[in-house]
């Protein structure tokens, strides 16, 4: 018998934990689906202040904490916790981080204000998830990234971790969802967005604008694979990625029953 392929989803939601869109309750059943067929599933998602600890049932990985992630040459300590999904034998690794997450609010503080640190918070979440992989020592045969928090991964994958052993084999699937903030992630984002000394400025050009739509571009721009996780995509998006060549891409269904992701992840980890 064959060994089963693995699947990693990396999200900024997740349901129950946290639903800001529809996509949040998808990501939850595709992660069941694949698991139920024959999948090997795992998550990971960030801990943000609003997740109830106790509710969920988090506890601390012992044995994954100890990574410290560096971004804009600041070196800030990385905690996992990990609980297992409600009615699924699947387990949800959470990143956290006091001074980045721990807040009750997501991305705008109790008066509406953007946080001015989104874009230090997103750099982080991204480069935390792949060290992360990289300290459970599991390859995942597809990485499926949704939300504009994850938009950096697949450049990551492209350019930094692409010798990473872990990543050999890794494809990538990116959704674009709804639009869900009109600020931007300012001016030092592209600088904090250099992890690595031979990235350069002019790499990044697709994310420069720092808004929702330059983060799910980008992401895009960087997967193997496109899918589209709402009704509600830009339209600029929707034009630029519907058919793309080269890439796999799901165009959004209503009422579907996910079937074709899974015959997605199938062709893409064959």
């Amino acid at each position: 018998m064959s060994a089963k392929k693995r699947i990693l989803f990396i999200a900024n939601e997740m349901s129950p934990y946290l639903e800001l869109t529809e996509f949040s309750e998808t990501v939850n059943k595709l992660a069941i689906k694949a698991n139920d067929n024959n999948f090997e599933v795992r998550c990971i998602m960030p801990r943000f202040g609003s997740i109830n600890e106790r509710r969920h049932r988090l506890h601390e990985v012992v044995r994954l904490s100890g990574i410290n992630v560096t971004v804009d040459n600041d070196d800030m300590p990385l905690q996992i916790k990990v609980a297992s999904l409600p009615s699924a034998r699947l387990q949800v690794y959470f990143l956290e981080n006091e001074e980045l997450f721990k807040r009750k609010f997501l991305f705008h503080d109790e008066n509406d204000k953007w946080f001015e640190d989104n874009d230090l918070r997103t750099v982080f979440y991204c480069k935390g998830a792949l060290e992360t992989v990289k300290k459970f020592g599991w390859s995942p045969d597809v990485i499926h990234c949704s939300g504009w928090m994850t938009g950096l991964i697949p450049f990551y994958l492209k350019t930094v971790y692409k010798k990473e052993p872990v990543f050999a084999h890794s494809k990538i699937v990116y959704t674009i969802g709804e639009t869900t903030f009109k600020e931007k992630l300012g001016k030092g984002f592209i600088s904090k967005a250099l992890i690595h000394p031979s990235l350069k400025e002019k790499d990044l050009e697709v994310f420069k604008d720092g808004t929702n739509v330059a983060l799910m571009r980008g992401g895009a721009t960087f997967s193997d694979a496109i899918t589209f996780g709402s009704a509600e995509v830009d339209k600029k998006l929707v034009a630029e990625f519907s058919k793309v060549r080269g890439k796999k891409t799901l165009l959004f269904k209503e009422d579907s029953d996910l079937t074709e992701y899974l015959q997605l992840y199938h062709d893409l980890a064959s």
